[in-house]
């Protein structure tokens, strides 16, 4: 390991800019850019404020904002998010992603958003596996203890002075995942401080017994609700400006909302403005248990040094601090720092105090403009390679000897044979290599790791479980000595930024070759083999290996195996297999893997790309949803207008159906004149600005003998003749159990019986819903096929609606296709050829 100097170049602040989530350092700063020192004083403040609040709901953007932001930037508290699920139930107004994938980007979208409003991020295990109306529903599918152990644990955890929760613990008509967040955080408030609940957490954690818990009761879209009297409600004016920013705490609210983009905040000004409003906001809070507050949150709360043993002298060497701190020369203060450092160290190693050491560590290196950064040669390594790493640190304004004296690697330490002391405008490098042990498994958020339950993810690793993400696969820390004392700065390896990204990439490790089904759903006639191919993409180069797939019994495949080989890295090859299913109605999860110098491997890569979070790895197991069914299709030609996005357009190619994307300039008579059909994908008269001038020239289409399908919508937003001349009124009921009984209406309607006769096993096995935002009322041409209801309500009757239109046909269908389509659900399809085949 050697070290040279070198001119200044841009470092990335502590490197990992994860770490200033899960600390709470503001990141406003710019990247390669010290903290100046108003941001310091800002730090220095919340430093010598020790109250804390932990904000509890089911969902990303559930949060209120502004109340995090206040409380965080405002009054400086540790203040922190737990969202129960990662929203990877919902929908994506982004792109095509669904399920696990979202739930990573959602994941992503709350750490950039508490990056704005200066909060933590925690999760539980529990799965959003979509709209529930039943918060004992919810509890049963997640797991009721498990979940309230990882409720409990977060407490534990992060320690808060007060809990609070987004939503009411008493049943009412909402979300049951609102209600369900709401009675476990009162729950395991109740339970957190108790030895005998959950002692399998006891001796990494210890039991803690927040002052009170209080509903932040709210209103739509964020709008702070009414709030009755009573005792014990506190009513609190969140308004005021950022002394840093000088932007009011509504604007960085909206901003931080505004990054829950997958879901369409942060659109079309959604963000709102930066300045400060003229008017106060007052948010109220209801009281659940605990003391009684009188006036705000945390009355009653100690939230000085005096509340620690030994604790009251750093109070006032740091309320001396502030007071002489001087934002031009922040560097005149390390010496007091230090001295109060140095105090702070004799104190028990509680997580309150830990938690403070590592706050006050991060202010020192601001005072300092000490800056690291780890630049490794590739952003991807395969296990067992070695890693090029570049260790670079500077110090833009050290007012006492900064000397860089070791690096640590996974608890190792390495001390340098010459030390370097740091001066201003010169950055210090010194080169490293580190061998990825082979059994390090390839990149995958640690919650995806194992297949869990329709409600809960495995984590077998429970020290991981609350963590917003994985910790780096290889954690560096330099180690400094400061006016005679260690400092400890943690890192981790950052490749270069890819060409248009605005964020570097985390080091990942892959594996040596990864594998893709050509098709995510194969459809089959039964009994009659067809190929199934993969797709193998080499890592690195010179690779070879043997590539099987794994099917279930009374599938067939031929050949058993086969070989192959890859001279250049990122070299590809297509294997194709013939699969016989069985002869009769079948689905299937068909597995591929390799075996590569006598280890198997079987992943495949998905990577989440958006402009406004980082860049995102998935490596989930390489599977192809396989379905043996009776499939018939009338027409051939068929248009598809894209909405917030979906995957029925490909399922309509994997029916045999050659399948058109249209944008607003191909809907025109003529390009219109020679497709059978034109479907609307979800949402699109909600997200699109083209469509009400085009309807005209849709509607002549109809006319003429076309079938026009569009797909469900949000009534939010939509104008009173959105489908004028078929008009139709959205409401926002659904049926969300997937199983409940679906009435056939119409029989003998040719949508259900041409060219394939739909039956009651045609709505078997659907997945996580029948339908959503079911039309409520609707012109009289339309037909409605289908009735379906959950258990206990009235059946809707809005799911499938068919209008004639001259010589051709209307659909407006809130069926979720955009589900049960790309999960091979048999009857979704046969059903949907129905659709597209009217009139053929």
């Amino acid at each position: 390991m050697s070290g040279h100097d070198t001119r200044p170049r841009p470092i990335v602040w502590l490197t990992a800019l994860a770490a200033c989530v899960l600390v709470g350092w503001p990141a406003e700063s710019r990247a390669g850019e010290p903290p100046k020192g108003p941001v310091i004083l800002q730090e220095l403040r919340s430093f010598n404020t020790l109250g804390s609040v932990l904000y509890v709901a089911a969902h990303p953007d559930d949060e209120n904002t502004h109340v995090i932001t206040y409380l965080a930037r405002g009054r400086g508290y540790r203040t922190a998010y737990l969202s129960l699920t990662r929203g990877d139930g919902g929908q994506n107004l982004l792109g095509p992603q669904l399920g696990e994938a979202l739930g990573v980007a959602r994941t992503q979208e709350l750490l950039v958003a508490r990056r704005l409003d200066g909060g933590q991020q925690y999760f539980s295990r529990a799965r959003d596996f979509g709209y529930s109306k039943d918060y004992r529903e919810t509890l049963r599918i997640w797991g009721e203890e498990a979940v309230l152990a990882d409720v409990v644990r977060v407490i534990r955890v992060f320690r808060p002075d007060v809990v609070v929760t987004r939503f009411s613990p008493m049943p009412a008509e909402t979300h049951g995942h609102h209600t369900a967040s709401a009675v476990l955080a009162v729950e395991a408030f109740k339970r957190a401080g108790d030895p005998r609940a959950f002692p399998e957490q006891l001796g990494a954690l210890a039991p803690w017994q927040p002052k009170r818990i209080l509903h932040n009761r709210g209103g739509p879209l964020g709008v702070a609700a009414p709030v009755p009297d009573g005792r014990g409600v506190v009513r609190l004016d969140v308004s005021g400006v950022d002394s840093v920013l000088g932007e009011s705490f509504a604007s960085i609210a909206a901003r931080s909302r505004g990054m829950h983009k997958t879901q369409g905040f942060g659109m079309d000004g959604m963000e709102g403005p930066r300045e400060a409003p003229a008017e106060t906001r007052t948010e109220g809070f209801l009281p659940l248990g605990g003391a009684l507050a009188t006036h705000d949150l945390l009355d009653g709360i100690d939230t000085t040094w005096s509340r620690v043993a030994g604790g009251a002298e750093i109070g006032r060497l740091t309320h001396e601090a502030i007071a002489r701190f001087n934002p031009a020369a922040p560097e005149a203060s390390v010496p007091a720092l230090l001295a109060i450092r140095r105090r702070l160290s004799r104190l028990p190693a509680e997580p309150l105090v830990s938690d403070k050491r590592r706050q006050l560590d991060r202010i020192l290196q601001a005072c300092l403009g000490l800056e690291v950064d780890t630049v490794v040669d590739r952003g991807e390594v395969v296990p067992g390679e070695t890693v090029r790493m570049r260790h670079i640190a500077s110090a833009a304004r050290p007012s006492v000897p900064v000397r860089w004296v070791a690096m640590r690697y996974a608890a190792v330490r390495r001390p340098f044979t010459k030390t370097l002391e740091l001066r201003p405008g010169r950055s210090f490098v010194r080169g490293a290599s580190q061998i990825v042990p082979r059994t390090v498994p390839p990149t995958q958020p640690y919650w995806l790791r194992h297949e869990g339950t329709t409600g809960l993810f495995q984590v077998d690793n429970a020290s991981l479980i609350g963590r917003p993400e994985n910790p780096p696969v290889l954690p560096v820390e330099y180690l400094f000595e400061v006016g005679g004392q260690t400092l400890v700065v943690p890192g981790e390896p950052m490749a270069a930024a890819e060409p248009g990204a605005t964020t570097r990439r985390r080091l990942e490790v892959i594996p040596p070759v990864s594998l893709r089904f050509i098709s995510p759903v194969e459809l089959f006639a039964p009994g009659v083999a067809r190929p199934v191919t993969v797709e193998v993409t080499a890592a690195h180069a010179r690779i070879a290996g043997v590539v099987q797939l794994e099917v279930p019994s009374g599938w067939s495949i031929a050949p058993a195996s086969q070989p192959f080989q890859l001279a250049g890295m990122a070299d590809r090859v297509n294997v194709t297999f013939a699969v016989t299913p069985p002869s009769g109605l079948a689905t299937a999860s068909v597995g591929a893997s390799v075996e590569v110098g006598g280890v198997r491997f079987n992943q495949q890569r998905i990577e989440v790309r958006y402009d406004h979070i980082p860049f995102q790895l998935l490596h989930p197991p390489a599977m192809v949803r396989t379905v043996s069914l009776d499939l018939a299709v009338r027409g051939r030609q068929v248009g598809y207008l894209p909405g917030a996005g979906d995957e029925v357009a490909r399922s309509l190619e994997r029916m045999g159906y050659a399948v058109t994307l249209l944008n607003a300039d191909d809907l025109t008579a003529e390009k219109l004149r020679a497709l059978d059909a034109v479907v609307i994908g979800i949402r699109a008269f909600n997200i699109r600005t083209d469509l009400a001038a085009r309807l005209p020239v849709l509607f002549a289409y109809v006319e003429a003998g076309g079938t026009l399908i569009a797909q469900y919508n949000l009534a939010q937003g939509l104008k009173e003749d959105w489908l004028a001349p078929f008009q139709l009124r959205i409401s926002r009921r659904r049926v969300t159990d997937e199983s409940a009984p679906v009435t056939i209406l119409a029989p003998e309607h040719p949508a259900l019986t041409t060219p394939n006769r739909i039956t009651d096993l045609d709505f078997k096995d659907w997945v996580q819903e029948r339908g959503l935002y079911f039309p409520e009322q609707w012109d009289e041409r339309f037909t409605p096929l289908l009735a379906t209801g959950d258990p206990g309500e009235a059946p809707l009757q809005g799911g499938l609606l068919v209008a004639r239109h001259g010589r051709g046909h209307f659909v407006y269908t809130s069926l979720a296709w955009f589900r049960q389509l790309p999960e091979g659900v048999p009857g979704a399809y046969r059903l949907f050829a129905n659709l597209v085949s009217l009139g053929k």
